[in-house]
């Protein structure tokens, strides 16, 4: 096991930066030695000598000139042990760390603004190769070297290319992030390659206005800086399995992000019909799985973005996993929107997550696995940006209970515009605080008995919900996979909320209500809580009926 040794130097009696870089190195295999605060210059030589560590790691965060006199003299005392060739490195203030890169004592010295990744990728041994090699190229090898820390997430996508291009690589160079998803406006998501049918007067209207193949290889170009970051974008809202092969092979798309039911008549971000888009989508799903590429179904929160009551929700997450095994995934994200519907209060939320997880857990074998992302939900970030801020971090801190694998961070600037590269990063760096108090501390939520009973409560409900599948597809083998069921299930309410209401291919009869930070289904004459089995058997008494 390697060792590194750490020690304050002079009269320097804080520790804690050290104490915190020593327990990073720690949890990447090394053997930490921590000497303390005030140590003397002898001793540190002394305690080179007897324990012979593979670094060296020298803290001092007072006075600028008086650090400069101590380094010329450890500088003189290695010499004359004959320890020059020791590997040392520096922590401390921004001032005394640039008078550290001067004196060339030091292989690399440290100042507080680096990201963990960074220090991570230096106690790696990773800085000695070229910058192209630093860096995980997939997700999942990304995930494995970061875990227990979250990979983080975020969308990125300006008015013009110029703008974007300018942003990524300058997301890329702050080493802050290490997924950039790519937001192309809405005439690209639908008319991509349809292009007679855009509308130019739309043209940057929700991300950046890729055109042609060429730009978004573009975007990908521009990202081969700094951490290497990985690239990906949204699946397209017509056109999906064109959309896989284009975005595979120009930003090496680190995985899909493809919806069971929505971009359709659902949501009208496309024409195409229920049954049309959901069979078009697991085309989709299985492409990505026969290209060995990881798939998202980001399909739960959708619903919890139009007021859907928490049991339909996680209901949802499993039908969505159950569709992406089924299509033959192997390696699936599982994504988790807090704040969601609005007003969800932090148990409920963890809740709900905690029965969706339970729920998508049981189709985990040597063929399926699943990883945990998780993120705020946009609809709750305040205008104010000091607000917003604040909100940006408490979802994260709560979010952290899942040990999720991938954070998405949404930026704290999203509740009022686009985020711009300087508030992606600022966001990003709340976050990795959040992060590095957080992860290794947090209370046990999950013995918590009212998280407990919801989440029991939920699992129940939502089988209810799954189980009303096989109601409407007694006449197919996996009613839980079949377009047309599924179809059936959101025409006739069984899947259904309120936005629905109005639109002439679906339902929108459900009422659904706030009560205690937990989103229920509302009986429509008592106005409480209705459970899942009256609710479907209400349905299913009616198309009797009919």
């Amino acid at each position: 096991m390697k060792k590194i040794l750490g020690a304050a130097m002079g009269t320097c009696v804080h520790v804690g930066g050290l104490y915190h870089f020593l327990k990073i190195a720690e949890a990447e295999g090394y053997y930490s030695i921590l000497l303390g605060p005030a140590v003397s210059i002898s001793r540190i030589v002394d305690a080179i000598i007897r324990e012979k560590p593979e670094i060296t790691a020298i803290s001092y965060r007072l006075t600028p000139e008086v650090a400069s006199t101590l380094f010329d003299e450890l500088d003189k005392a290695l010499k004359a042990n004959n320890l020059s060739k020791s590997r040392l490195i520096f922590g401390g203030t921004p001032p005394v760390a640039a008078i550290a890169r001067k004196c060339n004592l030091f292989e690399r010295s440290f100042d507080g603004s680096e990201s963990l990744s960074e220090i991570q990728s230096y106690l790696r041994g990773r800085l000695a190769g070229s910058a192209k090699t630093r860096y995980a190229s997939d997700l999942l090898s990304r995930i494995r070297e970061n875990y227990p820390y979250p990979i983080l997430r975020h969308h990125f996508g300006r008015p013009t290319m110029e703008e974007t291009l300018k942003g990524i690589k300058e997301i890329a160079l702050s080493g802050v992030l290490d997924v950039i998803s790519i937001g192309p406006d809405q005439n690209a998501q639908e008319h991509f390659f349809r292009p007679k049918e855009m509308d130019p007067n739309q043209s940057g209207a929700g991300g950046v206005p890729v055109r042609c193949s060429k730009d978004m290889a573009a975007l990908y170009e521009a990202s081969r800086c700094g951490n290497y970051p990985l690239m990906r974008c949204y699946a397209g809202t017509r056109d999906l399995l064109k959309w896989a092969e284009m975005s595979v092979k120009t930003i090496h798309n680190a995985w899909g992000a493809i919806p069971l039911c929505w971009y359709s008549v659902l949501d009208g971000r496309s024409n195409r019909t229920l049954k049309e888009a959901i069979f078009e989508n697991q085309r989709v799903m299985q492409w990505y799985a026969s290209k060995s590429i990881p798939v998202e179904v980001n399909e739960s929160h959708q619903w919890s973005l139009r007021d859907a009551h928490d049991s339909l929700a996680v209901a949802m997450a499993y039908l969505a996993a159950y569709n992406a095994k089924k299509m033959g995934v192997r390696n699936y994200v599982a994504q988790f929107m807090f704040n969601t519907p609005p007003g969800t209060n932090p148990s409920m939320d963890l809740a709900k997550m905690a029965a969706k997880l339970e729920m998508i857990s049981e189709l985990e074998d040597d063929s399926f696995t699943v990883f945990r992302e998780v993120r705020a939900g946009i609809a709750h970030f305040s205008t104010v940006p000091s607000i917003a801020k604040g909100q940006l971090a408490a979802s994260a801190m709560i979010s952290l209970s899942m040990k999720p694998h991938i954070l998405h961070v949404v930026g704290f600037s999203e509740g009022d515009h686009a985020t711009f590269p300087g508030e992606l990063i600022e966001s990003c760096q709340i976050v990795r605080g959040v992060i590095q108090n957080g992860l290794n501390g947090l209370p046990d939520v999950w013995s918590d008995d009212n998280i407990i009973s919801r989440k029991s409560e939920l699992i129940d409900e939502a089988k209810v919900l799954i189980e009303s599948l096989s109601y409407l597809g007694a006449d197919f083998d996996d009613p839980k996979s079949e377009p047309s069921v599924i179809t059936s299930a959101i025409r006739e309410g069984f899947l259904d909320t309120p936005h629905f209401k109005g639109n002439p291919h679906l339902c929108g009869d459900i009422i659904t209500g706030l009560i205690n930070g937990a989103w229920y289904a509302i009986h429509p004459s008592t106005g409480e809580p209705i459970d899942e089995e009256t609710r479907v058997l209400n349905i299913i008494n009616r198309l009797k009926q009919q």
